[in-house]
């Protein structure tokens, strides 16, 4: 079924505004599983509902490792997101991604420790296919839209997700590489984990800063050169962001994520925790209400 587009766009470093939005609001949304980073700004953009987050918050005060991804995602389906478009800081690992590129990400590794990964715990299993973890409608509109702000753009990248927040040593970047990924971050997972399991397709543009430290040529990254390549690529995704909203369908098409918890939950209905169905009722209870 055809319904209108809203937009959750999570910002990453570098990026903690948005470009051209009206009716702005910051709004705090209280969610069963804790606070979200930060509060979420409503508003629109023509007659595109849009829901902006700051990943790490304004000001930047929490660690990619203290992010509590489930409170961000179940504030943005709360918040009636439809879909997400995330942004985030990266390292590259490939030559041909030089700083100030973008990539859009089409592929995960996840590298991280002991972060919660799933909305679904036991009293209520579900298993989501990540196999394609990003929607390719969301990813394509993206790329395009970093073209149509004068960016360079990568497509098809492998995210690496790494623990953080220190930055890899030589060998563990000299690994990734050898593993097939092409860019890494701190904050993508469980981000598009979360996201799956929350019925949100889910997009990453990626936003190179730096080689990481397995370049022989370059200096290994450090917080003054990511921090100065931000600046210039906070610009320019803030233009990619406005492009991305201005230039979605008039109607939004249903997705097949939409709907990707129907097959998924394996818990029968005489077994589920009665405390963690609540918990779940933004994420999941559009299907656990049929059920």
């Amino acid at each position: 079924m055809a319904k209108n587009w809203c937009i959750g766009i999570i910002g990453g470093s570098g990026l903690y505004d948005i470009e051209g939005i009206e009716d702005e609001q910051w709004l705090a949304l209280e969610t069963p599983w804790g606070d979200p980073s930060d509060e979420i700004l409503f508003g629109r953009i023509d007659d595109v509902q849009v829901r902006f987050l700051p990943r790490h918050g304004r000001g930047h005060p929490i660690s990619p490792s203290g992010l509590n991804s489930r409170a961000n995602i179940d504030a943005l389906k709360r918040a009636g997101c439809t879909d997400i478009l995330a942004i985030s800081a990266v390292g590259s690992l490939r030559e041909e991604i030089e700083p100030g590129r973008f990539a859009i990400a089409e592929q995960f590794i996840d590298n991280t420790r002991g972060r919660a990964s799933s909305f679904f715990t036991s009293g209520c299993v579900a298993h989501v296919s990540m196999a394609d973890p990003v929607c390719p409608r969301l990813s394509e509109m993206a790329a395009k839209a970093v073209t149509a702000a004068k960016g360079k753009v990568a497509t098809g990248a492998t995210y690496l997700a790494m623990e953080g927040p220190q930055f890899s040593t030589r060998a563990e970047s000299h690994m990734y590489r050898a593993w097939g990924a092409d860019i890494i971050g701190m904050t993508a997972m469980p981000e598009a984990k979360l996201a799956r399991e929350a019925e949100l397709p889910y997009a990453l543009i990626g936003m190179a800063t730096d080689y990481d430290c397995w370049h022989e040529e370059e200096e290994a990254v450090d917080v003054a050169a990511v921090l100065k390549q931000m600046k210039a690529n906070g610009a320019l995704a803030r233009k990619a962001v406005l492009n991305f909203i201005k230039a979605l369908p008039k109607t939004r098409k249903a997705s097949p994520i939409d709907t990707c918890l129907d097959e998924s939950i394996i818990t029968a209905p005489n077994e589920r925790d009665p405390a963690l169905l609540a918990k779940l009722d933004a994420v999941a209870g559009r299907v656990l209400k049929s059920k």
